[in-house]
């Protein structure tokens, strides 16, 4: 009997430790989750407010791809100030008022959002193959209140609908709030204005920089049978709110005592016969008139380029010289600034047989008054 017993001892011994280890192998399985891969989490804008904006509403948007093909009823959102270890809410975190927004790669999700800072989603457990990439959009979650705080969320997945038992696969993500930098820049009252011989561009856009002097000389002597012309340019822009106007004052040629006799009222060009006229159009060959000039660059269109050329002065083949007159504005399509253009003004000049051999000169003054 006593032997009997010294056999039997070391069989019951070896299965109670066979049944410890595999009871631990048992426990170490379930113990540890598979590692949550290329997870992030994005803070995104919310309406008026930028994503990482301390105590802002925003909203959060997770990827992450699930590693082990399981059935997966709920995944948990837990929101803490450490990567591991106890999990303290960050202060000002309010998840409570989080709504589901989009998901994509495992769908079906409802939200439940009833634990400050453990928000999870639900669903009918249901299959997800390892290695499938999917994103989850929390929308209304208020951001930590303290600048600059970096702070993480632990995300698991459960085989449960309530986000409890042991995790199946486990990751965590880190985001920060921060500072955010405000601009300030002041646009001023503004008006670009210039005059030359001629106005050019730079990358397009009329360049008051590039203006050359002022001193322009006729094509031609004059001759009582053909007509001389020259053109001069001004360029102008600005943010008025009534626009601007551009005026021309001067006096018309003289040498000495003699004159070329202004054209008062806007009419064509006659050879032989004393006149001095301007306009600001883009002028055809006839009879009495060269082609001289070019229509203002860009053209107006209403919205941005408003200037354009004044009654009197805005009729091809047309011209007229009276000081003062306003020869262009930024009207076309009603009050407002205007994108810089380019005026080119055409002047001609006829005499009669008579006119009085001498050079004759003017000098014009163009000015440009913006209304505020």
């Amino acid at each position: 009997m006593i032997l009997r017993a010294k056999r039997v001892a070391p069989l019951l011994l070896g299965v109670a430790i066979f049944g410890i280890i595999l009871g631990s192998a048992l426990l170490l399985r379930s113990a540890y989750a598979a590692q949550i891969t290329l997870r992030s989490l994005t803070l995104q804008a919310g309406t008026g407010t930028g994503g990482s904006q301390p105590g802002a509403v925003v909203n959060h948007l997770f990827a992450f791809t699930i590693p082990s093909t399981a059935s997966v009823g709920s995944i948990q959102f837990l929101y803490c100030t450490l990567a591991a270890g106890t999990c303290t809410t960050p202060t000002g975190l309010v998840s409570t008022s989080a709504t589901m927004g989009t998901q994509s790669g495992a769908t079906g999700f409802t939200l439940v959002n009833t634990t400050n800072g453990a928000p999870y989603i639900t669903r009918t457990a249901a299959g997800i193959t390892g290695g499938t990439a999917v994103t989850y959009q929390l929308l209304s979650v208020t951001n930590p209140s303290t600048t600059n705080q970096t702070f993480y969320v632990r995300l698991s997945t459960y085989a449960s609908t309530n986000a409890t038992g042991s995790p199946i696969d486990t990751g965590t993500v880190a985001a920060s709030t921060a500072t955010q930098i405000a601009l300030t820049g002041t646009m001023p009252e503004s008006l670009v204005f210039c005059t030359g011989a001629t106005v050019g561009t730079t990358s397009g856009v009329p360049d008051c920089s590039t203006a050359t002097p002022g001193s322009v000389t006729f094509n031609q002597l004059f001759s009582p049978t053909d007509t001389a012309t020259a053109t001069s340019q001004m360029a102008a822009s600005t943010n008025a709110g009534s626009g601007y106007i551009i005026t021309v004052n001067g006096a018309t040629l003289t040498s000495g005592a003699n004159t070329v006799v202004a054209m008062g009222a806007a009419t064509t060009g006659v050879r032989g016969t004393s006149q001095f006229g301007l306009n600001l159009k883009a002028n055809t060959t006839a009879t009495s008139t060269p082609a001289v000039g070019a229509e203002v660059a860009p053209a107006a269109n209403g919205t941005n380029y408003k200037g354009q050329a004044d009654t009197g002065y805005n009729t091809v083949d047309n011209f007229k010289f009276t000081s003062t007159d306003t020869v262009a504005d930024s009207f076309n399509g009603g009050p407002g600034g205007s994108d810089a253009q380019i005026f080119t003004v055409s002047y001609i000049v006829n005499v009669p047989g008579s006119q009085p051999a001498g050079t004759y000169t003017t000098t014009l003054t163009y000015i440009c008054t913006p209304t505020y």
